[in-house]
Formats: C-alpha cells, structure tokens, sequence
C-alpha cells in the first residue's frame, strides 16, 4: 500500500503534470478566437518543429519538468543538427499536445464526477454530468466518490510515465550525439588516468628518493653525509610540491598551459637526484632533445622519473646506466641496473611498469622490462611523429 502511494511523496509526479497542462494553455487560447477549428494549434506545431532552436528548448523543459535531479535524464538539450532529429521535434510536440489534451479531459472530468457523485449521495440532482441527471439521489452514492479520484490519480501517474518514456524515445541524443558523449566521456577518463600517473611518478619517485637518502644518512653517521641527504630531500620534496601544485590545478581547470610540464630537457634534474641518494648513475644523452615534440618529451620525462625510482626502490644505490637516444624519427630511452636476487620475486609487479608501458602505447611506441643478462632493463621507443 505504501508503495502505490510513493508516488504522491515524489515531486517528479506534480512537475510531469505541470509539463502535460503546458500545451493546453495554447489550444485554450486558439479556442476563445476560433471554437469550430481545433485542428489549427496541431497545424502550426509542424514548421515551429522544423526549427532547430526548439528542439533545445523542448529538451531542457523535459529535463527540468519530467526528470529533475536525474544525473542521466536520457533526453538531449541540443538544436536538432539533421532532418531526422526536427522531424522527431515535430512528432514530439504533435504527441505532447495529445497527451496534453486527455490530461485536460481527466483532470476536469473525473473530480467532477465525484463531486457529482457527492451531491446525488446528499439528496439532490445531478446538474452537469447527463449520466447522473436521470439518477435518482441516493445515499450509496458516496461509496462511489472515491472511485473517480482513485481513477484520477492512477491516470495521472500513468500519463507522467508514459510521456517521460516518449520524450527519451523522441528528444533521446542522436547516434552522433552520443558518440560525441561517448568521445567526452573517454576523454575525461584518459584524463584522470594520466593526472593518476603524473600523481603516482612525481610523488613515488619524491619519497622513494627521501626514504632512501634517510635510510644512507641513519646508516653512515656521518654529520657532512647527513647534510647532503638533507639537501636532495628539500630539493625532491620541494619539485613534487610544484608537480603536486600543478596536478591540482588541472583539477581545479586552472588556467595551466600544457608545456609548463617537464620534459627530457629537464632530465639532468632527476639524474643528479638519483645521484644524491647515492646511486651511480652513468647518463649518454644523443640527439637533439630540444627538438623532440612536447607530448613525446613530456611522457618520456615521466618513464625516465619511474625507471629511476624503481632503481632506488627495488636496488637501492647500486650503479645504473641511462641513455636517451634521438635518432631516425625515433626517441629511445634505456635504464639497466644490476638484478640482485632479492629483487626477483617483485620483478614486474608494480603499477609503474604498467604506467610506463601505458605511455608508450598511447603514443604509438613500445617498452619493454624486465630481466636481460643479469640487469633489470627498461627500454622504451617512441615515434616522434
């Protein structure tokens, strides 16, 4: 019982009735200028369908009216961009003023025929219903009265449905529509995936650095190494701080431009930090880095930054060999260091490695990691075009 009557606790259901009435208002003003001609205000809805404009005005009425607060109403709030969708408009309109029409004719009618109903169960005559003005008045008609409106409220529910279901059928986004929702929607997703791994290399490779330097500094108890740790902390901390600041940005849609992200120019940056947590890099740069454009160079930065943390994280200060290689269209980068055996069962296991080999396939280029010859590899090319 209480779920059939849920429907009267939802606003949903006085806003569709609201969106029904709407077409009578004008059918009732054409009906004071010319009563003999009912069919004039559904001749006129065919060329104000034809314009594009109303489309997006039925849709954002529908939207507001037949679906409030839904996160995925299923009705677009576009102007029609091809005949399809305004010869659509056109049927939507011609189907809204219908139902308009029958909402009129239950909403009047049956609370009137209650009333009716009433008068004739108090001793007096029907007046405006001819059904109930041959009746004789009785008492038993007040058993009758709430049929009417029982009537009425299960019309009016049905009709809040079933006008709901059209407008999805007739206003719903066109197959370009929602492939262009499809296209935003991928879109946000590569999006947050690659803010997920900006997060996860700038951040990871910050602490991994100072886990490792306090690590050495606890160890060697020495006052001048102890400083130098210090130093590569403040500095490693205080560079994921601007990449922290710069990722929230993007968050907050600040007005950040693009290249404002490091590329393989800044590369000396996050050798000389590998470097102070003590591990012996040996770096060879060829080919002109300033060249390579600002996608490749910017994600390359990011697979040096995670080939290096996995370095400190997994091998600790142990040498490592890096080369960045601008040749023939292509950018090939290489990190190998020594494989010990506490390092295999963990081998390939980490969401960075996944990262790197993300990156390299969103710019059509491949990575390769793992075991080679005792080493840990991570090699990676990418096309420049």
């Amino acid at each position: 019982m209480v779920r059939l009557l849920r429907p009267l606790l939802r606003g949903a259901t006085y806003t569709r009735l609201l969106h029904l009435w709407v077409p009578v208002l004008a059918v009732s003003v054409w009906m004071f200028i010319d009563m003999s001609t009912p069919w004039v205000p559904a001749l006129v809805l065919v060329p104000v369908g034809l314009i594009p404009a109303v489309r997006l005005g039925e849709g954002v009425q529908a939207r507001l009216l037949l679906t409030p607060g839904a996160s995925d109403p299923g009705i677009a709030a576009a102007a029609a961009a091809t005949w399809r969708d305004r010869a659509r408009t056109v049927l939507w309109l011609e189907t809204r003023m219908a139902l308009g029409a029958v909402t009129a004719l239950v909403t009047v009618w049956l609370p009137s025929l209650s009333y009716e109903l009433a008068v004739a169960a108090a001793g007096s005559a029907g007046r405006d219903i001819p059904v109930l003005r041959d009746l004789a008045p009785h008492w038993a008609y007040a058993l009758l009265v709430p049929l009417p409106l029982v009537l009425l409220y299960a019309a009016v529910v049905a009709l809040g449905e079933l006008v709901t279901f059209l407008a999805r059928v007739l206003l719903g986004p066109s197959a370009a529509e929602r492939l262009a929702a499809l296209e935003e929607r991928t879109d946000q997703l590569l999006e947050r995936t690659r803010i997920a791994r900006e997060l996860h290399d700038s951040i990871g490779h910050a602490l991994t650095v100072a886990v490792v330097q306090a690590g050495a500094a606890r160890a060697a108890g020495s006052a001048e190494f102890t400083e130098r740790a210090l130093t590569a902390i403040e500095e490693t901390g205080r560079t994921a701080l601007e990449d922290l600041e710069r990722v929230l940005g993007v968050l907050r849609e600040a007005d950040r431009p693009v290249s404002a992200r490091p590329t393989l120019t800044d590369a000396d940056r996050l050798l000389e930090s590998a470097r102070r947590s003590g591990a012996k890099v040996d770096a060879e740069v060829t080919g002109p880095l300033d060249r390579v454009p600002g996608p490749v160079s910017r994600e390359g930065y990011r697979i040096l930054q995670e080939a290096l943390t996995n370095v400190l994280r997994h091998s600790g200060a142990v040498p490592a060999r890096v080369r960045i290689g601008v040749a023939d269209e292509l950018l090939a980068l290489e990190v190998r260091n020594a494989l010990g055996a506490a390092d295999a069962p963990n081998a390939g296991r980490g969401s960075g490695l996944r990262g790197i080999h993300e990156r390299a396939a969103l710019l059509g280029g491949h990575a390769w990691t793992g075991p080679d010859a005792g080493d840990w590899q991570v090699r990676v090319e990418l096309p420049l075009r």
